[in-house]
């Protein structure tokens, strides 16, 4: 049960017999977890992508958007994160969703059938109307960046 949150209906479909439904945690995750569909095992070695297939497709609403993110156990106890670092899927893509796992490690990494290799965040995205314009607005902050807003 979600007290006070309004869910969205997300259709998926199995492209395998062996995937599994996303999952969440816990009653208020923001992110459903996403399983490696796979026949055996497989290795990911030290600086190594490898694209892991979740067995699913998904019809994303019009106007939301599926962001893949780490799981942060895998990520910091096994050196494995999205290479993308945050996947996106968009509303109408309807191919199977593909993890590209990167092992950050300095070790040989193995990623199991059926382990949660992802997070799957469903959020609300506003399209732009990009207009060029000779001048910006001012502001406090101006041009400054990458740490121009200081440390503390």
């Amino acid at each position: 049960m979600y007290y006070g949150i309004d869910k969205k209906q997300v259709a998926f479909k199995k492209l395998n017999k062996n995937a599994k439904t996303p999952t969440y945690g816990s009653v208020y995750s923001a992110g459903a977890d996403l399983y490696a569909c796979l026949e055996n095992d497989i290795q990911i070695n030290p600086g190594e992508t490898k694209f892991i297939p979740t067995g699913i497709a998904l019809e994303i609403p019009v106007g939301l958007v599926g962001l893949i993110y780490a799981r942060s156990g895998l990520a910091c106890k096994k050196g494995l994160a999205p290479a993308n670092k945050v996947g996106v899927i968009d509303s109408d893509y309807r191919g199977e969703i593909m993890v590209a796992l990167h092992n950050h490690s300095q070790e040989p990494q193995t990623v199991a059938a059926g382990e949660r290799v992802a997070q799957l965040v469903i959020a609300p995205y506003f399209p732009a109307e990009f207009i060029e314009q000779e001048e910006l607005s001012d502001t406090v902050r101006g041009e400054g960046g990458f740490g121009s807003t200081g440390r503390k």
